[in-house]
């Protein structure tokens, strides 16, 4: 009866080693897609990015952290801004980003997506605080570029790359709006007047032309 239980138990913590074993190779492997990459610590301290495929970590003493390479779409809310010719408008925008270093976007931010959002938000109101009325509306092309350019820079220590910043929408409040419809209105108008003025004079040319041939 000694025996059998000897042999039980020996089984039984045979069986257990091997669980464990098992346990800590499924650990060790991670398997890391295309278009994501492992950023690596060991005991705390970087060894840089890893994948795609298959990597190979100590349990218990390497951390891992994923980080996709994908672009972000990431869309700026509405923010209020006055003008600098003093015309309040609310806008919003679309940041197109993706990270070019894995490292550097774990290690030098803590959530480089909500950092890259906050600072998004802030240069817009900037920009377009810095910008005439005129400007926004019809120089729809600077006013992005010019944003893609500072958020870039800022976010470049970061191991991000904006690609492009595009302005969605401009809401103005509806004085202006009815303003700037009298004014279109009103140019028309003066077209319409100058045409039909152009229209007189050149008819009164032809009728000289002919009365000084009938002459």
């Amino acid at each position: 009866m000694d025996l059998l239980m000897d042999v039980l138990f020996s089984i039984l913590s045979n069986f257990s080693a091997l669980l464990i074993l098992v346990f800590i190779l499924i650990s060790a492997i991670k398997v890391v897609p295309e278009y994501q990459r492992l950023v690596l610590f060991r005991l705390g301290r970087l060894v840089g990015s890893r994948g795609p495929g298959l990597v190979l970590v100590i349990p218990m003493v390497d951390r891992t952290a994923r980080v996709d390479l994908r672009v972000v779409t990431l869309d700026v809310p509405v923010q209020e801004v006055i003008t600098q010719d003093n015309v309040p408008i609310k806008v919003n925008a679309v940041v197109y980003f993706r990270v070019m270093d894995p490292s550097r976007s774990v290690v030098e931010v803590e959530n480089y997506i909500m950092a890259t959002s906050q600072l998004s938000q802030t240069t817009l109101r900037s920009v377009i605080g810095r910008a005439e009325l005129d400007e926004v509306l019809s120089d729809r092309d600077k006013i992005n570029q010019e944003l893609q350019q500072i958020i870039d820079e800022r976010t470049d220590p970061w191991g991000i790359k904006v690609s492009a910043v595009e302005v969605k929408e401009l809401e103005l409040p509806e004085g202006m709006k009815r303003a700037m419809a009298s004014q279109a209105v009103a140019e028309r108008d003066r077209r319409a007047k100058i045409i039909n003025a152009e229209g007189e004079l050149q008819a009164s040319q032809k009728l000289l032309e002919a009365a000084q041939v009938m002459e």
